[in-house]
């Protein structure tokens, strides 16, 4: 019976004259990397016909194999089916299975106080990723404890200021500025702003994203045109009631989700049967929803598939050692990724 050498890591690492962080970035696909550098790698392992084995990846992590997910806990609301929530666990589900890693779905309580530290003390996760985090004194004080016990953490689609937690982040602010100077070149001037909660970030941002293109084009802000809905379709249908009474005010609404603005449409239709009294709409998220409704949705497109693919990218490096760990979140805390506007015929 012939055996095998199995090459490890660290050979690899020699032979392309780099650090084995540098390895397991090449090979996970995660953070800068000079084409040079990555071409060095690639060739090393193919020459030593290395294969990262998940066995021996679970023997050296002794853990759990799970990479956990923490989501809001809403009542009688369908997360799954919510296209943002969807296509964020997409991408991380189907990259920590392909690293042999299995992604665990956790529950925050909306009265509680969050404990996450208590899922690595359980060995429940090796990792965790946390999506819809509000900017909370608990949820601070939560993410503080797992910075200063080193777990492997990454926090999507929300900012904390003053804390450098490791975040993964699209631009949202230049996505609404984007959004609202399209608006005013098609001519609009009087541009309501239908908001989220001010307790996420990327409401705050999509906020400073429409006061930029006010500003720039020399338009002031008017307090009477700012409202706020909850993100989901019914509070944009209640608050089509509210635009629909000053609509002799409202030349056009940029709304900061999809689900709203679909809400929103739905109820001027009912109420604004006169077409050319109809204001233009740009919705946000660019969902599936957005190229269906009628008339079909200009939308800013986020891509959510791409958030957590790089947040699963980011654990599952991070998971190879502290090394890793410090290379990846410490030395860069936040990446942020660029939207798109996608013109419909809502908006024209």
């Amino acid at each position: 019976m012939s055996g095998s050498i199995i090459a490890t890591r660290r050979e690899v690492a020699d032979l392309a004259g780099v650090s084995e962080a540098t390895v397991s970035r090449v090979l996970n696909g995660v953070g800068p990397i000079k084409e040079e550098t990555r071409i060095r790698v690639l060739d090393a392992a193919n020459q030593l016909g290395y294969v990262p084995s998940n066995l021996a990846r679970s023997f050296a992590r002794r853990k759990s194999g799970n990479i956990g997910v923490v989501l809001p806990y809403i009542p009688k609301a369908r997360l799954f089916s919510s296209y943002y929530f969807s296509e964020i666990l997409s991408g991380m589900g189907n990259t920590v299975r392909e690293q042999g890693y299995d992604l665990l779905v956790l529950f925050r309580s909306g009265e509680e106080t969050p404990e996450y530290e208590s899922f690595f003390r359980m060995q429940k996760v090796d990792a965790l990723v946390v999506l819809g985090a509000k900017d909370e004194p608990g949820e601070r004080e939560a993410l503080r404890k797992l910075r200063e016990s080193g777990h492997p953490f990454i926090v999507v689609n929300q900012h904390f200021d003053g804390e450098n937690f490791p975040e993964v982040d699209v631009d949202h602010e230049e996505g609404s500025r984007m959004a609202v100077e399209h608006l005013i070149d098609q001519g609009h001037r009087r541009i309501a702003f239908l908001n989220g909660p001010l307790t996420y970030s990327n409401s705050l941002d999509r906020f400073k994203g429409y006061e930029k293109a006010l500003q720039q084009r020399g338009l002031e802000r008017d307090d009477r045109l700012l409202f706020e809905g909850n993100f989901g379709r019914r509070s944009g249908y209640a608050i089509g009631d509210e635009i629909a009474k000053r609509i002799e005010e409202v030349d056009a609404v940029f709304v900061a989700n999809d689900r709203m603005a679909v809400g929103l449409l739905q109820r001027l239709r009912e109420l604004l049967p006169d077409q050319h009294r109809f204001p233009a709409i740009v919705g946000y998220d660019d969902s599936d929803s957005a190229d269906i409704c009628v008339p079909p949705l200009s939308s800013v497109r986020v891509p959510f598939y791409e958030m957590g693919e790089l947040a699963a990218r980011l654990m599952l490096t991070a998971c190879e050692g502290p090394s890793n760990r410090s290379e990846v979140l410490k030395e860069h805390p936040r990446y942020l990724l660029q939207a798109e506007l996608i013109v419909r015929d809502s908006s024209k």
